[in-house]
């Protein structure tokens, strides 16, 4: 019998020998994670107790939870959420970790991106795990049950497999490929199921270019989104994986709901324009666009790799007048390791606005526009309203044309101010 990663992974921990999609399940989550907001955790929390009698998480050395919305804290009501977060992890015996960037990132970095695990989340961008080959869920609300329960229901998924080939050209970044299989694909085409991606093309990508595919799976209506580990995975691993796992891989012939091959050769750099993560155009359809805001963060950016390319655009030049260019680091070891090499200068001089690491400016806690301004963003939505007024407009795209458009003031091809001619999948 040949199975997927996604068969494998969950057969383990629901403990028996095999399972196929559709077949219904009790799994065990290797890890179970959490930040603070509103209506989850403090719910989740709440709830355990009074409603069923639960004092004590079952397994606290599963979990982990993170402090990276509201931060930091602007209202009372925000930093009681704060509090009542370390109290709880306090006292059920499970680290908090706070201040050190956006939880999906940091899970990474700590170890919970262990190839072969399944862990689960109420987010469902906690699917950036499957970049290092972790069957990461988004389960809503029904994250409660391993609050309550070590076991949690859910039934195995179907699996699509996307070959990503061609050549990836100048100024193409791992965004613009991610939106591409959502245009030639469809928003519902993975609707409910994990995508197991490969292919040269995810081969020659970085971790952190695979981190920002994997992390928005959500947007093919898939369930998350898988990479079988390579030599860069577990390297990546090695002296950080919370559990001893042996990484799981794909049977040769195993059975998919569908195979999809995607040639990105002729590839160029796009905009998802508003309202909506599915309407994916090419950036020519809007250049000269003014915009009034950048914003280069997130869980799906903000990596190295994006802030590397955007110093490279900025060297030497400075922002448009008026322009508002804000950069956010995913993590602070991503900012550290950003100011050792002299990219955090470079973006201060060219008139950037860095921030420390946090969700905030993502659904417009900070930094909020006003009625009729333009964002250029690479951000996860680009929903009316997600970056404060409902008539405001946010156009998503990858690193470099949210630096080079902050140059120029209007939507920009970033290609002319690169002077790398080769191609980059960050």
């Amino acid at each position: 019998m040949s199975y997927t990663m996604t068969e494998k992974i969950l057969a383990r921990v629901a403990g028996v020998p095999a399972v196929r999609a559709g077949d219904e399940i009790l799994a065990r989550p290797d890890f179970v994670i959490a930040y603070d907001f509103p209506g989850y955790t403090d719910v989740f929390f709440k709830e355990a107790k009074e409603e069923f009698g639960v004092d004590k998480v079952p397994s606290p050395e599963r979990f982990v939870l993170f402090i990276d919305h509201m931060v930091p804290a602007a209202a009372p009501k925000e930093e009681e959420l704060h509090k009542i977060t370390r109290a709880w992890g306090k006292e059920q015996g499970m680290p908090v970790h706070e201040r050190e960037g956006i939880g999906h990132q940091v899970s990474a970095e700590l170890g919970y991106a262990t190839p072969g695990a399944f862990a689960v989340h109420f987010d469902g961008h906690v699917s950036q795990l499957g970049a290092f080959g972790t069957l990461a869920m988004g389960a809503r609300k029904s994250v409660l049950e391993t609050f309550v329960s070590e076991r949690m229901a859910l039934v195995v998924p179907g699996t699509v497999k996307i070959e990503v080939t061609g050549t990836v050209q100048p100024g193409v970044m791992a965004r613009d490929i991610f939106h591409h299989l959502v245009r030639v694909m469809g928003p519902s085409s993975c609707r409910f199921k994990v995508v197991e991606l490969c292919g040269p093309v995810i081969d020659a990508m970085s971790i952190e270019g695979r981190q920002t595919i994997c992390g928005q799976a959500m947007f093919l209506g898939a369930t998350t989104m898988l990479i079988a580990p390579d030599a860069k995975t577990l390297e990546y691993a090695k002296g950080r994986a919370k559990i001893a796992l042996d990484p799981v891989y794909p049977d040769a012939d195993a059975h998919y709901d569908r195979v999809v091959t995607v040639d990105v050769s002729d590839l160029a750099p796009i905009v998802v324009a508003p309202p909506s993560p599915a309407n994916t155009r090419d950036l020519t359809e809007y250049a000269g666009l003014e915009v009034h805001m950048g914003y280069l963060g997130s869980c799906a950016s903000g990596r190295l790799e994006d802030l590397r390319v955007a110093a490279q655009v900025l060297k030497g030049r400075k922002i448009k007048p008026g322009f508002q260019l804000h950069v956010v680091p995913t993590s602070q070891a991503i900012m550290s390791q950003a100011a050792s090499e002299g990219l955090i200068s470079t973006l201060v001089d060219a008139g950037a606005f860095i921030s420390s690491s946090s969700c905030d400016y993502c659904y417009g806690r900070i930094a909020t526009m006003t009625d009729g301004q333009r964002a250029v963003s690479t951000g996860t939505l680009n929903t009316p309203g997600r970056m404060g007024s409902v008539d405001s407009e946010i156009f998503i795209c990858n690193a470099a044309v949210v630096a080079a458009s902050a140059l120029e003031g209007c939507i920009t091809d970033p290609r002319p101010y690169l002077s790398n001619t080769e191609g980059s999948a960050a």
